[in-house]
């Protein structure tokens, strides 16, 4: 005989699975993809299009076709918005005629939440965390530091001024110092911008809720020079805190994509010491979690590693294998689904934690 109590437990559980359910209905899980060039995306499309086909490695790209028609998989549940460009998730929107690790990534997450994903993709090549990408709370280096890198600013435009026969003015100290935190606050302004304006921009979503569910990161190749390697620890736990204060989120969900061009031979120096400081993120008491470090070096492309050293005597080979240079990741259209295939893992491992 079933006792009331448990008719009622029983009834409480259905409601608030319905209750869950419906509120995935009306909501769109919002995550954020930020970075420099590697999260620009550099695998030229051009090699997409030959991997996808060629004997060794069509499998590899088989989950990313429709076998039916031979294309290139678009969802209707994954949006992406990088900059200028915005629809449905699908190969190339990576820098010009190129695709990243957004694909692979939205795929996976795609497959695995039952609500619509919007992507919101704020990258910019050749920026570091200690300058470019600096948030709020780091502040600014010393006066002394400030006025050492002016100085060496204001030679340079002389220089320039100088071989180029023109006359532009001399950088003064403020306008030096807008210059750090310049790309945190575009990506914010990105960030708040698509939110704001997503009904108009993805017409499929309009009226839903949006659900900021996580924030990736992927960056690291210009904090390699000048000392830069020394502080990435200190300016990525102030830039954690601060883009979870900035989007009202105490407890984003934070992956970051370790930096990773030197593959399968150990890192060195700078790139050791970033490595280092991007795994301590985890470690970090109020992150331990809600922060997760995902190694990227061991996802390899072997093939495309083991003819680079060649690439010039081998064009033709190389055409068909890679498509960039090492700091790129070769360019390599396998590597790059493989980091964002990981990436989306630790992102989708930390919804269940939240």
């Amino acid at each position: 005989m079933i006792r009331p109590l448990t008719i009622v437990l029983a009834a409480l559980t259905a409601l608030q699975f319905a209750i869950a359910s419906s509120a995935q209905q009306k909501s769109v899980a919002v995550i954020i993809l930020a970075g420099q060039s590697n999260m620009e995306g550099k695998a030229q499309n051009i090699l997409w299009e030959h991997q996808a086909i060629a004997d060794d490695t069509a499998e590899f790209f088989a989950p990313f076709r429709d076998q039916k028609n031979k294309k290139w998989v678009t969802r209707d549940d994954v949006f992406i918005k990088y900059l200028g460009r915005h629809g449905r998730l699908t190969l190339g929107y990576g820098s010009p005629n190129r695709t990243g690790l957004e694909y692979a990534f939205g795929l996976r997450v795609g497959d695995a939440l039952k609500e619509p994903v919007l992507l919101i993709k704020t990258a910019w090549g050749g920026r570091s965390i200690r300058k470019d990408f600096r948030s709020p709370s780091a502040g600014l280096p010393s006066d002394e530091v400030l006025a050492k890198e002016l100085a060496q600013a204001q030679k340079n435009v002389a220089n320039r001024n100088k071989k180029n026969k023109r006359d532009d003015a001399l950088p003064t100290m403020g306008d030096y110092t807008l210059g750090y935190g310049k790309d945190y606050r575009a990506m914010m302004a990105e960030v708040q911008a698509t939110m704001k304006n997503y009904g108009e921009l993805f017409p499929e979503l309009k009226g839903r809720k949006l659900d900021l569910r996580g924030f990736v990161w992927f960056q690291g190749w210009n904090d390699q020079y000048g000392g830069a390697e020394l502080e990435y620890e200190q300016n990525m736990t102030h830039f954690i805190k601060d883009v979870r204060k900035d989007l009202a989120t105490p407890a984003l969900p934070f992956v970051i994509g370790v930096m990773g061009q030197n593959g399968k031979k150990p890192a060195k120096g700078a790139m050791a010491t970033i490595q280092a400081a991007q795994l301590a993120m985890e470690k970090v008491p109020e992150f331990v979690g809600n922060v997760r470090a995902v190694a990227t070096d061991v996802l390899q492309d072997e093939a495309a590693a083991a003819l680079y050293p060649e690439w010039k005597k081998r064009m033709e080979e190389w055409q068909r294998t890679g498509s960039d240079h090492a700091y790129h990741y070769l360019g390599s259209a396998i590597w790059f689904s493989r980091i964002g295939y990981q990436l989306a893992e630790a992102t989708l491992a930390l919804q269940q934690r939240k």
